[in-house]
C-alpha cells in the first residue's frame, strides 16, 4: 500500500489503516512496517523505541524507564503502565549525608535506579503484543551493526554533551568517534547495542535483569562506585496502574498518576476551564498570563505532594477537583504571582523520546521512554551500548517531604504520555517530551486544537512558552516568580503585555530546544481517517498507510 509521509511540512499526515508518529525517520518506518506485518499498536511502538535508542541515544535508551497508555479496542478500555525502577537497596539518605552531600548528583553512578525499559516492554509485548519480540528488535539489530547517517537535530544534541561522555571509558567508547561527537550525516555504528538486543530477543526479559546485561551493568556499578546490586535488578517489576482524568471542553483528558507528573497538566486544565479561553485573541498577553499562572500553581501542589504512591499519601482526587481549581484560579489576578503560600488540598530540561501508534483495529498506545538528562548519568556499561539514566536524582532527601529517597521507591518522574477520549473512544494519542515543559506542552497543545480548533499539525508547530523557576519535588522554591520564555513567533505586544504584569521574560533563539517535541495521532472515528502530526522542532515524522 501506498504510504503517507511528513517531512517538515505544515499539514498533518492522513491515512486510513495505521500510522506512527516518533521524533526520527528510521524509527517511524520500523513502526510502520510493523503495522505493515500484522502488528499491534503496541508491537509498532516497541520497534520504534528500540531504534530510537540507537539513533537518538541521548534521549532515550535500555538503561532508563517507560511509561504508556494504552487502548484496548476488544475490551473497550484503557491501561496504564508505570515502566519506571525504583532506588536500590543501597540507595539512602543517610549514604548522601556521609558523603557530605544534600542533593544527590546530577551525573554520575550514585544517581542511578533500576532500569525499567525493558521488563516494559515485555509486560506491554505480553498483554498487547502480537509479533514475536525478536521480529520488532531486529532491525535495530541490523542498523546497529551497519551504521546510519546521524539526523541534524540530533546531532547537535549529542556535540553538546562530548565533555561528559568524554569523562567516562564505556561512553567514550561507546558514543563518540575518535574522541568527538558524529555530525550530522556521519556514519554511526553501536555493535554493543546490538549485543545487548540480541541477547533480549535470545533470553527475554531476564537477559537484562538475571543475565549477561546485568552482569555488565554490576561489574560497572562496582568499578564506578555506584549503589545499584544484582539483588535490585532481580527485584524490579513494572506496574500497571488507573490513568486518572478530567473532562475539558467536552472531551475526556487522560494522564497517569504520580509519581508522575501527569496529574499537573490535568490541574492547569482544570484551572483553565473556568476561562472562556477561545474568546480571547490567541498569543495574547491576557490569554498567556492565564497559561502561566495556571502552570504556577499547578506546579506549586506537583512540588508538595507528587511521590510514590506506596510510600506516600498523594491525594489525586483532591488535587484534580474542582475545587482545588477554584481556589486556584481565584488567585490568578492582574499580576503575575512571585511565591505562593502553601496550601494543603486534604482539607527543566531532560532528553526524552515520545512516540504514539495507531493500529487498523485502533488499537492505540501513548508511550514515552527516556533516561532524563542527556545521555542519562554520563556512564555507560562497557559492552552494554547504552547510558545508565540519572532519575535517582529527582529524589529530594528531606525525610519529610512526600518524594524523600527510600531505598525500593520510584523517584518523582517528569515523562507523561498522554490520551483523549470522547464518547468513549479515544481521539487523540500525544504527546510533549521535555522535562518540566511536559504538562506545560500538553496543555499548550490541548488549548490550540480544543479552544482555538487549530488541527493536529498546527497545534504542535505553534510556537510556545516555557515558564522555569517554579518550585520541584526535590525542595527547590519559587520566590521571584520565575522567568517565561517564549519561542519567536509572539507578537511585540503579548511580550510587553507580559512584563507589564510582571513577568519576568526572555525570547528563545530560534530552534532552541527546551520547548518540547511533540507528535499526535488524531482518530476521525465517523471518516475511518488517521490524522499524524510531529513537530518541526525535532528530526521526525509521521507515517501511515
Amino acid at each position: 500500500m501506498q504510504q503517507a509521509q511528513r517531512w517538515k511540512a505544515e499539514e498533518p499526515v492522513m491515512a486510513r489503516h495505521g500510522m506512527v508518529a516518533t521524533s526520527e525517520p528510521h524509527a517511524s518506518r520500523v513502526g510502520l512496517e510493523i503495522l505493515q506485518r500484522g502488528g499491534s499498536a503496541v508491537d509498532a511502538a516497541i520497534a520504534a523505541n528500540a531504534m530510537l535508542q540507537l539513533v537518538e541515544p541521548m534521549s532515550c535508551g535500555l538503561g532508563g524507564d517507560l511509561f504508556a497508555i494504552v487502548w484496548d479496542a476488544n475490551r473497550g478500555e484503557l491501561s496504564g503502565l508505570d515502566g519506571s525502577g525504583r532506588a536500590p537497596a543501597r540507595m539512602t539518605r543517610k549514604g548522601f549525608a556521609d558523603r557530605g552531600m544534600n542533593r544527590i548528583p546530577l551525573f554520575g553512578p550514585l544517581s542511578w535506579s533500576v532500569p525499567g525499559c525493558v521488563d516494559g516492554w515485555f509486560a506491554l509485548h505480553e498483554r498487547f503484543g502480537r509479533l514475536p519480540m525478536a521480529e520488532l528488535l531486529q532491525p535495530t539489530i541490523d542498523l546497529a551493526q551497519g551504521g546510519f547517517p546521524v539526523a541534524p537535530v540530533i546531532a547537535r544534541s549529542w556535540g553538546r554533551k562530548a565533555e561528559l561522555l568524554a569523562r567516562d571509558p564505556g561512553a567514550r567508547e561507546t558514543f563518540l568517534v575518535d574522541g568527538q561527537p558524529p555530525l550530522a550525516g556521519d556514519r554511526f555504528v553501536n555493535p554493543d547495542l546490538a549485543d545487548s538486543l540480541r541477547a533480549i530477543c535470545k533470553n527475554g526479559r531476564d537477559a537484562f535483569y538475571h543475565g549477561a546485561i546485568a552482569e555488565k551493568i554490576i561489574i560497572c556499578s562496582r568499578h564506578v562506585g555506584g549503589f545499584l546490586a544484582a539483588e535490585d535488578l532481580e527485584a524490579h517489576r513494572s506496574s500497571w496502574v488507573e490513568p486518572v482524568s478530567i473532562d475539558y471542553r467536552g472531551y475526556t483528558v487522560w494522564e497517569l498518576p504520580p509519581a508522575t507528573q501527569g496529574v499537573a497538566a490535568l490541574q492547569m486544565l482544570r484551572i483553565l476551564q473556568g476561562f472562556e479561553l477561545s474568546q480571547l485573541p490567541r498569543q495574547s498577553p491576557e490569554l498567556m498570563h492565564r497559561l502561566i499562572e495556571a502552570k504556577k500553581l499547578a506546579y506549586e501542589d506537583r512540588a508538595r505532594f507528587y511521590a510514590d504512591p506506596r510510600f506516600a499519601q498523594v491525594p489525586v482526587d483532591r488535587l484534580i477537583s474542582e475545587a482545588r481549581a477554584t481556589a486556584h484560579r481565584d488567585r490568578i489576578g492582574k499580576n503575575a504571582l512571585q511565591e505562593i503560600e502553601p496550601e494543603d488540598p486534604r482539607l527543566r530540561s531532560g532528553d526524552t523520546v515520545y512516540l504514539t501508534a495507531v493500529d487498523s483495529d485502533r488499537n492505540a498506545v501513548s508511550f514515552i521512554q527516556s533516561i532524563y538528562q542527556p545521555f542519562g548519568s554520563g556512564v555507560v556499561p562497557p559492552g552494554t551500548g547504552f547510558a545508565m539514566q540519572n532519575r535517582g536524582h529527582l529524589f529530594n532527601l528531606d525525610p519529610d517531604h512526600p518524594n524523600s529517597l527510600e531505598p525500593g521507591k520510584r523517584p518523582f518522574h517528569t515523562i507523561i504520555p498522554a490520551m483523549v477520549t470522547r464518547e468513549s473512544r479515544p481521539v487523540f494519542s500525544f504527546g510533549v517530551m521535555g522535562g518540566d515543559m511536559q504538562p506545560q506542552g500538553h496543555v499548550q497543545v490541548l488549548v490550540n486544537l480544543l479552544d482555538f480548533r487549530m488541527d493536529v499539525q498546527a497545534a504542535g508547530d505553534a510556537p510556545r512558552f516555557r515558564h522555569d523557576g517554579s518550585s520541584t519535588p526535590m525542595g527547590d522554591c519559587m520566590t521571584n516568580g520565575g522567568c517565561v520564555r517564549l519561542e519567536p513567533g509572539f507578537p511585540e505586544e503579548t511580550i510587553e503585555g507580559l512584563r507589564l504584569r510582571g513577568h519576568r521574560v526572555e525570547i528563545g533563539e530560534p530552534g532552541e530546544g527546551g520547548f518540547g517535541g511533540y507528535q499526535g495521532i488524531w482518530i476521525d472515528h465517523d471518516g475511518g481517517v488517521l490524522r499524524g502530526a510531529t513537530e518541526s522542532r525535532k528530526d521526525g515524522c509521521a507515517l501511515g498507510y
